[in-house]
């Protein structure tokens, strides 16, 4: 968190989000100032719809780091019949409560208060688009590498953002990619055994 007395008062107001497409398309959604909370641009979220299909319907999805929720939200607007949202910092999590309440979304999507690896390990559940938007420089990644597979459909495709490009995370490979300023953004499907 920044230090006492340097926030300010935008800080304070923290940040606004608005959903692309979708069911609620143009809702505008407030989320509060957190470290490492940089919600996925509204560009760069219109390209991953482009490239996943603008109609979700039959899907589920979990946004592992959820922060703004921008990317589960997104995807349940667009009527994935499940979203999985995760987050472990207590006033995000307040402020991603309040926004599923805000869109009346309890029915599809699940907020659960939790760290990601240990989600991750405890999960029965297995998704059909799974959201990596994690912190930088801490890992995250490489932690999530060998636990993709269990949390994973044998369809499934996973988004990932991060500080550097990435050719694939484990058996996913990078199928699209983009770049929006530092951030670096890819889609990735599962590698079959007969293209390895």
């Amino acid at each position: 968190m920044s230090p006492p007395g340097k926030r300010g008062a935008a800080a304070e107001a923290g940040g606004r989000l608005r959903i692309v497409g979708g069911e609620w398309r143009r809702r505008v959604l407030r989320f509060p100032d957190a470290e490492s909370l940089r919600p996925t641009p509204d560009r760069v979220r219109e390209t991953l719809f482009n490239w996943l299909g603008q109609e979700l319907s039959g899907l589920s999805c979990l946004d592992l780091f959820a922060g703004s929720g921008a990317l589960g939200l997104e995807a349940a607007s667009r009527g994935a019949d499940r979203v999985v949202l995760v987050e472990r910092a207590p006033g995000v999590a307040e402020a991603l409560a309040a926004n599923v309440r805000l869109l009346g979304a309890g029915g599809r999507v699940e907020l659960v208060r939790q760290d990601a690896l240990k989600f991750a390990l405890s999960t029965p559940l297995a998704f059909d688009v799974i959201f990596l938007d994690p912190p930088y420089r801490q890992g995250w990644i490489e932690k999530l590498c060998p636990l993709l597979p269990r949390l994973a459909n044998p369809d499934a495709v996973v988004y990932a953002e991060a500080e550097s490009p990435l050719d694939g995370i484990g058996d996913w490979r990078t199928v699209r990619r983009g770049q929006a300023g530092q951030v670096f953004y890819h889609l990735m499907r599962r590698e079959s055994p007969q293209d390895a």
